[in-house]
Order: C-alpha cells, then sequence, then structure tokens
C-alpha cells in the first residue's frame, strides 16, 4: 500500500552547532576549520528539505569565493545486517546536498562526500553533518 507524502515540514529537524559566520572570521578563514551545520533527516527521506536551504544557502555565500573546502559527512540508521543500505542511503543524502551547494556557487571541487552509513557517534543516525576543513 502506498505512503501518503508527508508535509514539508516533518522531513527534517536542522541544528547548527556552530553559526557559520562564527567559523569565518572576519579577518580572513578561521585556520582550524569546523562544525558549520548538521541536517537531520527524518527516515529515508534523501531530498533536501526545504527548511534546510536558508542554512546551506548561507554556508555557500560563506565558502564560495574562497579556497576553503567543505566535508559532507552522511550517515543512515539501520542495522548491522543493513549497513550497505545505510551506506547508499547515507550517499544519497550527501549527493543531495552536494547538489544544492554547487547550484547555490560552491564550486564542486571544493567539496568532499563521506558517506559512512551507520553513525558510530552520539549523534543522531539520520543525517549529514558539514564540517569546514582547515587551510
Amino acid at each position: 500500500m502506498p505512503q501518503a507524502p508527508q508535509p514539508r515540514g516533518a522531513e527534517v529537524a536542522i541544528v547548527a552547532p556552530t553559526p557559520a559566520a562564527d567559523v569565518l572570521a572576519a579577518d580572513g578563514l578561521a585556520p582550524g576549520g569546523g562544525p558549520l551545520s548538521r541536517i537531520e533527516f527524518l527516515g529515508a527521506n534523501t531530498v533536501v528539505p526545504t527548511e534546510a536551504e536558508a542554512v546551506l544557502t548561507e554556508i555557500a555565500a560563506l565558502v564560495a569565493n574562497t579556497d576553503r573546502r567543505l566535508q559532507l559527512n552522511a550517515y543512515a540508521g539501520g542495522t548491522p545486517e543493513t549497513v550497505s543500505a545505510a551506506r547508499r542511503l547515507s550517499l544519497s543524502r550527501a549527493l543531495a546536498v552536494r547538489s544544492f551547494l554547487i547550484e547555490a556557487g560552491v564550486r564542486s571541487t571544493r567539496i568532499d562526500v563521506r558517506a559512512l552509513g551507520l553513525a558510530d557517534d552520539d549523534g543522531p543516525p539520520e543525517r549529514v553533518d558539514i564540517l569546514l576543513l582547515g587551510l
């Protein structure tokens, strides 16, 4: 039986551990880099949610004309028996975020994608972490 589509607002919760503007220093770029944002997905969704677009647009504006690199660490929930499916789902999420950032002006060569599958940390399992890499 087909599932009814979920309303867009129920797809994601966005957590920004460090505001993007604080990571990029006014006198240039913060040398060590660090976390910019986290996008949490609900269920098996892979589409960039509407709620995440403003955050991703801000990140793109801050790094588009710099030599900085972004790293997208993508995760998906599952069990040890579904490791392959979790990795595929996490890759789909990372590529969706990457595509949005490219369309917003970030060069594709400045974005690294890591589809990590099952999360092995204390963070939520359905997410993409966006990190600013050091110089």
